[in-house]
């Protein structure tokens, strides 16, 4: 029996593909990117889904606490949690609409806009809850003493690059007297711990894990150099804003009520974002149980004085190149003028956090 040359060489190439299939696994990426969901809304009658994207840090706890609007939602939408691990990859699923809403650094949102990526700032996702951390036998013991260390943050465009400035420039330190690195959240505490960094300032729960591994402590509460420190909010693509105004409302609404919900309810918190954040929970309870309060979850409705006070800063970084109007950054139409008080029995959540 002859084949045709065309047929002959298919049937060499199957092996070749086979044995590629087996070596890489395309499966296995498809089956991983839909792990990266990992809370799926209650809401059986939901005929829409909206999935927000998140960091393991507190100021994005409420992102998890998606059960809030997807139980009680009006716009039929289940609210699904997506994790990342830095910024730069939350930024590029935004610009590339694989998600139309995240919670992400607010000088990174204010850079978004300066460069035409349509989006807005919708609400915040806390107050305070960011340290500075060194190592715990380090003889740094105030501002001054960071001169000629190496210090990392989550990002050139973080809330905390820009107070490490204004800081600087009140105590007189030039640029260069720190150097910055950009680490992920995740990697500092292991950096502080092998002595490739000297200290880092980042929200929690990465400052509370190396306290209570033993091998760093807190120079510096966010709350004692900047009051009512804002780190990050809640930012959402005006396509989704101009299309469906009530999911984002929806979604807004059950934030807030998160926030509220974990205010007061703070261990149950703890143990609810555990397995989403892959934290220990007893990482979280420290960070949300201890007193005074190391995070607030409260005053969350974007406040534009204090955002135009960072892009002051940022500007005269340049970080940011230009001022833009607040109104053009800033929707705080969705804001609720009430913020109910729900329940939350975590023995009922439908969720799919990883355990």
């Amino acid at each position: 029996m002859r084949f045709s040359k065309p047929i002959f060489i298919a049937f060499l190439a199957l092996p070749i593909v086979a044995l590629g299939l087996l070596r890489y696994k395309p499966w296995s990426a498809l089956g991983q990117a839909d792990k990266d969901v990992i809370h799926e809304g209650p809401n059986a009658r939901a005929h829409r889904d909206l999935t927000i994207g998140f960091l393991p840090v507190t100021c994005h706890l409420t992102c998890p606490v998606t059960d809030y609007a997807s139980k009680t939602t009006v716009s039929n939408t289940n609210f699904n949690s997506r994790l990342f691990t830095d910024f730069p990859t939350v930024t590029d699923a935004l610009k590339s609409k694989q998600i139309m809403a995240t919670f992400m650094i607010v000088p990174l949102a204010m850079k978004l806009r300066e460069q035409g990526v349509p989006v807005k700032i919708c609400y915040l996702g806390h107050r305070d809850g960011s340290e500075i951390i060194v190592a715990k036998n380090s003889k740094i013991r105030s501002f001054a003493d960071l001169k000629g260390t190496k210090m990392a943050i989550p990002s050139n465009f973080s809330n905390q690059h820009i107070v490490m400035t204004k800081l600087m420039m009140d105590y007189g330190l030039k640029p260069g007297d720190i150097t910055f690195v950009v680490l992920p959240p995740p990697d500092m505490p292991t950096s502080l711990a092998s002595g490739a960094i000297d200290s880092y300032f980042v929200g929690e729960p990465f400052c509370a894990k190396a306290e209570m591994d033993g091998y760093g402590r807190v120079l510096y509460y966010a709350r004692d150099i900047w009051p009512n420190f804002i780190s990050c909010a809640l930012v959402v693509h005006e396509d989704l804003i101009k299309s469906d105004p009530d999911v984002v409302r929806d979604l807004v609404r059950g934030i807030a009520q998160s926030g509220k919900w974990a205010e007061t309810h703070r261990a149950e918190a703890a143990k609810l974002a555990a397995p989403y954040f892959r934290q220990n929970l007893k990482v979280l309870n420290y960070v949300l149980t201890t007193n005074p309060p190391r995070v607030e979850y409260v005053n969350l409705a974007p406040n534009k004085h204090d955002l135009q006070q960072i892009q002051d800063i940022g500007i005269k970084m340049g970080i940011l190149g230009k001022r833009i109007p607040m109104d053009s950054i800033v929707d705080d139409r969705f804001v609720p003028d009430h913020i109910a008080d729900e329940t939350l029995d975590l023995s009922k959540l439908s969720g799919t956090a990883p355990h």
